[in-house]
C-alpha cells in the first residue's frame, strides 16, 4: 500500500515524501498496516520538534501535517492518502496546515483533483474544507470549532479553482471521506509561498476607507502602474465597495486593461450580479457609464474620454470570488504623423498588434490609416484609387480608436473585389477585406468579406477595430470598396431614450410612444460580441407590454446556458429573474411575448464566440383587458418547430467541440 502524508526535518522545515509498504492491494493486512503507520507518525511528530504537530481543529481527532518551508525549491508537494490509489473510506479528519513568512501568502495549485461527489454540492460525501480566517483562541493556522471555512471542494479538477490563495500567512486544507468507498483518488498538489507585496495597487489609499484609491498624473507620480481588487489574488471580502479615482493632466486619457476578472462563474445579466465593476467617464458616478463587468474574462479594455476615470467595485454576494487584477496608463494626445503611427497602435492594441507581424506595423504603407474620434466622429474610407481598379498586390490596414462607451460601426456602399473564375465562396486565398476586434487581449478575426456582394454593417466589440485589404489578382472590374464609418455611442439602437447610467440601456414609455419597434445593436449586420443591452418598458398602471418578434437569429442552442457558448434574450416582468420565462436563442419564426404588468425588461447578451444576426421586434402597449390579435404563441411549441434536433445531446456535443477546436 502507499500512503502520501508528509516528510518531516529536524531542522523543523517539511517537504512532502511518499512513505510505501509491500503489500498486495485489497489485502486484509492494509487495516493493520494503516494502523501502524498512524502511530508510527505520531512518534515521528514528537521527534520533528513539533514541525508536524496535533494543531486545534474542529474535530478532536483530525491530525494535523504542517508546512512550513519548500526547502529551497520553488514549490512543495502535497497529497492525499494512498495517492495515486483510491483513498480510504471513514478518513475522518486530516488537516493540511500551510503557514507563510512574514510579507508572504500560500499558494496552492492542483495538479490532480478528483474527489468522490455524492450530490450537486459538496454536502454529503467526500470533501476538502479551506480555511483562512481564523477566529478565536489557538495557535497561528490553527483551526478550532469557531472557524468558518471559505470553500468546500469536491468533484473533479475541472469543477475547482484552477488555484487557491490565502489573504494572510496561513491557509488550512481539511480532508474528509464518508463510509462509501469509491474509487476516487483524491487529490495531489504543490504550494509555494510568495510575496503578497507582488499584488500592492500602486495608488494613494484615500484615509478613512476602506479601499479607495487615488492615482494621478502629478509631479514624480509614473504614468501607468497596476492596481487589484481588495486581497487580491485570494478571494475578496463580501459588502464592500471600492472606488479607484484616476486623475490625468488637462490633455491625458485614462486607459484601463482588465488583466483579470473572476467574480463569479457563469453569463447571467451583470444588472441581476450582487458583484460587479463599473466604470464611469468621469470623476464621480454622475458620469456616463462606459462598462459593466461582472463573471468571468480576460483582456477587457476601456478607454476614458477626457483626464478623469472612475472604477466602481461592488460586492455584496455570498460567494466572492477571486476579484480582478488591472493595470491603469495615462495616455497622451494622440499623434497621429506617420513617425508616431506605430507607436500609437503598440499602446493601443499591444501584444494583440505585435503579433500581426511587422508588415502590419510598416508606417510607409500607401495605403495604412488611422481613423481617431478625437478628429472626425465620421468619414468616409475607400480602397487604392477607387472607383478605378485597385492595383495587385495592394496591402492595406485601417485602424479606428474611439473611446468611451463608442463603437467603431462600419456601413458598405460598394463592394466589389476580384473573384476567382471556379466561383469559390470561400475568401481563403483571394482578394478579401478582414475585421479584426480586440478579444481577450488579441486581435480576433470576427468577419471576412471578398467577391461582389455588398456587406451587412459591422460593428466592434469595443472602441477599435482593424481592416486588413489584401487584393493579390485585380482586375478592370474590380473598383474595391467604398465604406462609411462612424464612431457611435448609442449601439446602432435608433430607439427608445439611451440611459447615461448603463453602458447600453434604452427606455421605452408608453407616456411617449404606444407603439414602435427595437432590435439588437448594430440591427440589420451582426450584432457585436461581448455586449449587453437591456430594454426596459415601462406602461401605464392599467397596461401592458406586447412583443412581436419578426426576425430572430442568437447564435445558441436551448437552453442558451453557457456551457454551449450561447448568446441569448431574456424577458422579465421584475428587475431580477422571473422564473416565467425562459432564455430564447438560435433561429426562430415569429413569435409573440406578453408581460404580465405595466413593466417588461428584455436583456441582450453576446459572448466573445460565434456571432448572430440579432433580432427585430415591434412592442405595443395595451390595456390589461386588451388582447392581441395573433395568438400568444407557446414558446415550447415555437422552440420544437424552430430547433428541432439541435437540442438534442449530439448537436450540443458538436456544437462544443467547434468551440474547443
Amino acid at each position: 500500500m502507499t500512503l502520501v502524508i508528509a516528510s518531516y526535518s529536524l531542522g523543523r522545515t517539511l517537504t512532502a515524501v511518499e512513505m510505501s509498504f509491500a503489500s498486495p492491494a485489497g489485502s486484509k493486512w492494509q487495516g493493520v498496516l494503516s494502523a501502524y503507520l498512524s502511530a508510527t507518525l505520531l512518534v515521528l511528530v514528537h521527534l520533528s520538534m513539533n514541525v508536524l504537530e496535533e494543531g486545534l481543529a474542529v474535530n478532536p481527532s483530525c491530525s494535523c501535517i504542517r508546512f512550513t518551508s519548500t526547502l529551497g525549491k520553488e514549490r512543495g508537494t502535497f497529497s492525499s492518502p494512498d495517492y495515486p490509489r483510491p483513498y480510504p473510506a471513514h478518513v475522518s479528519c486530516i488537516l493540511y496546515t500551510f503557514i507563510a513568512g512574514p510579507h508572504q501568502i500560500v499558494e496552492l495549485i492542483f495538479t490532480d483533483f478528483d474527489i468522490y461527489k455524492e450530490q450537486l454540492d459538496c454536502a454529503r460525501g467526500d470533501y476538502l474544507k479551506v480555511y483562512w480566517e481564523v477566529q478565536g483562541p489557538g495557535p497561528p493556522g490553527g483551526i478550532n470549532e469557531r472557524s468558518a471555512w471559505a470553500k468546500e471542494l469536491c468533484g473533479s479538477r475541472s469543477e475547482i479553482p484552477p488555484a487557491l490563495y490565502s489573504p494572510g500567512q496561513s491557509m488550512v486544507l481539511e480532508f474528509h471521506s464518508g463510509p462509501k468507498q469509491n474509487n476516487a483518488t483524491g487529490f495531489v498538489g504543490t504550494f509555494s509561498f510568495i510575496d503578497k507585496r507582488l499584488f500592492e495597487t500602486e495608488g494613494v489609499h484615500i484615509p478613512g476607507t476602506e479601499c479607495d484609491y487615488q492615482f494621478s498624473r502629478s509631479g514624480s507620480r509614473p504614468a501607468h502602474g497596476r492596481f487589484y481588487s481588495p486581497r487580491y489574488p485570494s478571494i475578496y471580502p463580501n459588502n464592500v465597495r471600492c472606488s479607484y479615482h484616476f486623475h490625468g493632466r488637462p490633455k491625458d486619457r485614462v486607459k484601463v486593461v482588465f488583466e483579470e476578472v473572476s467574480l463569479q462563474k457563469g453569463d447571467i445579466s451583470c444588472l441581476r450580479r450582487a458583484d460587479i465593476i463599473k466604470v464611469f467617464d468621469g470623476k464621480d458616478t454622475s458620469s456616463p457609464a462606459i462598462a459593466m463587468l461582472c463573471n468571468e474574462l480576460t483582456g477587457y479594455e476601456v478607454l476614458s474620454t477626457g483626464p478623469s476615470l472612475l472604477l466602481q467595485f461592488t460586492a455584496n454576494s455570498a460567494t466572492p470570488g477571486q476579484g480582478f487584477a488591472a493595470t491603469f496608463h495615462f495616455q497622451p494626445p494622440p499623434d497621429s504623423t506617420a513617425a508616431d503611427s506605430d507607436r500609437l497602435l503598440k499602446l493601443s492594441f499591444g501584444k494583440a498588434f505585435e503579433s500581426l507581424g511587422p508588415e502590419v506595423s510598416a508606417t510607409t504603407s500607401s495605403c495604412h490609416q488611422e481613423f481617431n474620434s478625437d478628429g472626425a466622429k465620421q468619414g468616409t474610407l475607400t480602397s487604392p484609387h477607387y472607383p478605378l481598379a485597385y492595383p495587385p498586390n495592394t496591402h492595406c490596414h485601417y485602424e479606428f480608436f474611439g473611446r468611451g462607451k463608442e463603437r467603431v460601426r462600419l456601413f458598405f456602399h460598394d463592394f466589389y473585389l476580384h473573384k476567382p473564375a471556379d466561383g469559390s465562396l470561400d475568401c481563403t486565398n483571394v482578394d478579401s477585406l478582414q475585421a479584426f476586434v480586440n478579444v481577450d487581449g488579441r486581435l480576433e478575426k470576427v468577419e471576412a468579406f471578398c467577391g461582389t456582394d455588398l456587406p451587412k454593417p459591422i460593428m466592434s466589440n469595443g472602441p477599435k477595430l482593424m481592416l486588413e485589404f489584401r487584393g493579390t489578382q485585380s482586375s478592370r472590374h474590380s473598383r474595391g470598396f467604398k465604406i462609411s464609418y462612424s464612431f457611435v455611442e448609442n449601439f446602432g439602437i435608433t430607439t427608445g431614450r439611451q440611459l447615461k447610467e448603463f453602458p447600453c440601456a434604452f427606455v421605452y414609455n408608453s407616456s411617449e410612444s404606444h407603439n414602435g419597434t427595437f432590435a439588437s445593436p448594430n440591427w440589420p449586420g451582426p450584432y457585436p460580441r461581448d455586449t449587453e443591452c437591456t430594454y426596459f418598458f415601462h406602461g401605464g398602471q392599467t397596461e401592458k407590454v406586447h412583443l412581436h418578434f419578426s426576425n430572430f437569429g442568437v447564435e445558441g442552442v436551448l437552453p442558451c446556458e453557457a456551457i454551449s457558448g450561447s448568446d441569448y434574450v431574456e424577458f422579465s416582468n421584475y428587475m431580477t429573474e422571473d422564473s416565467r420565462f425562459g432564455r430564447y436563442c438560435g433561429q426562430m419564426k415569429e413569435f409573440h411575448v406578453e408581460s404580465d404588468r405595466n413593466f417588461f425588461k428584455v436583456t441582450f447578451r453576446s459572448n466573445d464566440r460565434l456571432d448572430g444576426t440579432g433580432f427585430k421586434a415591434m412592442f405595443q402597449f395595451l390595456e390589461v383587458t386588451d388582447e392581441y390579435r395573433a395568438p400568444l404563441q407557446d414558446k415550447a411549441s415555437v422552440s420544437t418547430s424552430t430547433l428541432r434536433g439541435l437540442v438534442l445531446s449530439a448537436a450540443i456535443a458538436t456544437r462544443l467541440y467547434c468551440l474547443c477546436h
